[in-house]
């Protein structure tokens, strides 16, 4: 009997919809945690470590977490995550001090291992090869979302009525995303042989020779994902509200409305969410059409290295083109590493795999908060952008590299 076919837009809504609605209380906390330390009953020296734990424990759980869905049913992992996301998100907002906060960010990389490593295996079931770039590209939209709202939502929220009920109504809306998607998300084990037995175009694999030349290539788009991770997760997002604080101070006044410097941050990061959103649809659907994800991660690449220099500045001129800048590349370059690892891989193998790109990722997001905390009393945030600026510069030789030395050959899956 012939399996159906789901529609791609069938199962990117409810996953979609729940990745992005989880995202709430992570993203609210890193608004508004660095200048509310009080609020969370915590000392600032514990802001960096609250903020990257929930990265280091994923560095054991995202391996494991992919073989898992290689092996298992995706949907009720899934939806297992959110509902964990929300409990997580739920003791932000019912307790203080550091202890209660470090168990809810434990509990939270547990969540969010399930719901990135299994929503991107999922989106990989539905996609092919002359079209994984879109729709990663597209679901890659879903997490910038959740990421803008989220810190503009906390951000105000934290400053209209204070920093517990704003964690509680981002424990509210994870809930709604978990409950949405255990009523509408289908099963998609096994659709990704379905679809392309189905009739999907391929493209043949390269000779056995040519092996080692794609473990490299594998490699370098893990690598990818690690610096775009590094300096945005793990460095611009957690300093964003110091550098406004020491910029603006604890509010400022526009059009004669004070705004104070946590919604100040939130709208920050949402902007940077939001442009990002945009970008890796964009950039995504651009390389499948072109043929070379590395040409077109090339590209995305250098808008990065500029918007770190200019916000090294300083100036409000500087701040406002560079998190555009920044933005650009962030959206770019998380949903290509996504798609290039899908390329080099098969459906038995893109858990597994995706566990190994999402570990060097939050690797790097959770050595970037300490890091980039510890640098800032030595040489100061300035120096610490420009050297995410050199980080950037190297990657874009490397994927130049591979642009080059690829040149207009089509995407090819399934052959490692």
């Amino acid at each position: 009997m012939t399996k159906e076919i789901v529609s791609p837009w069938r199962v990117l809504l409810p996953v979609g919809l729940g990745t992005g609605l989880s995202l709430a209380g992570d993203a609210s906390l890193y608004a508004v945690l660095p200048t509310h330390t009080m609020d969370a009953g915590i000392a600032v020296a514990g802001v960096g470590i609250i903020l990257s734990v929930n990265r280091f424990i994923r560095l054991a759980l995202n391996g494991p977490v992919g073989l898992i869905y290689d092996r298992s049913p995706r949907r009720y992992l899934f939806v297992l995550a959110l509902f964990i996301g929300a409990f997580s998100t739920a003791i932000y907002a019912l307790t203080s001090g550091f202890w209660p906060l470090l168990l809810g960010r434990l509990l939270w990389g547990l969540a969010w291992a399930g719901i990135w490593v299994g929503g991107n295996t999922i989106i990989l079931d539905i996609s092919q090869a002359h079209n994984r770039g879109r729709w990663v590209g597209i679901y890659q939209t879903a997490f910038f979302l959740g990421s803008s709202t989220g810190s503009i939502l906390g951000g105000l929220l934290t400053d209209w009525l204070g920093y517990h009920l704003a964690m509680g109504v981002g424990a509210s809306l994870t809930l709604f995303g978990a409950i949405f998607a255990l009523f509408y998300l289908p099963e998609t084990r096994n659709l990704r042989i379905t679809q392309d037995s189905a009739g999907s175009t391929h493209t043949p694999p390269l000779p056995s020779g040519s092996q080692p030349t794609r473990q490299g290539e594998l490699l370098s788009a893990i690598s990818l994902m690690g610096v775009n991770r590094l300096v945005v997760a793990g460095i611009l997002l957690p300093t964003l509200g110091l550098f406004l604080l020491d910029r603006v101070g604890d509010s400022i006044q526009m059009a004669g409305v004070v705004i104070g410097v946590a919604s100040l941050t939130g709208l920050a990061m949402g902007a940077n969410a939001i442009i990002s959103m945009f970008a890796a649809p964009v950039m995504g659907s651009l390389s499948d059409r072109v043929n070379n994800r590395w040409k077109v991660a090339t590209g995305g690449l250098v808008p990065g290295v500029a918007g770190f220099g200019l916000l090294a500045f300083g100036s409000p001129l500087a701040f406002f083109a560079g998190i555009p800048l920044i933005a650009i590349t962030g959206g770019s370059n998380q949903g290509l590493s996504t798609a290039l690892v899908g390329d080099l891989s098969g459906e038995q193998q893109q858990g597994r795999r995706l566990g190994v790109l999402f570990t060097m990722g939050d690797l790097a997001s959770a050595v970037g908060p300490p890091l980039a905390y510890g640098l800032i009393p030595l040489v100061g945030l300035k120096w610490v952008y420009l050297l995410s600026a050199g980080v950037i510069a190297a990657m874009f030789l490397v994927a130049l590299r591979w642009a080059i030395k690829l040149g207009h050959r089509p995407v090819i899956q399934n052959i490692l």
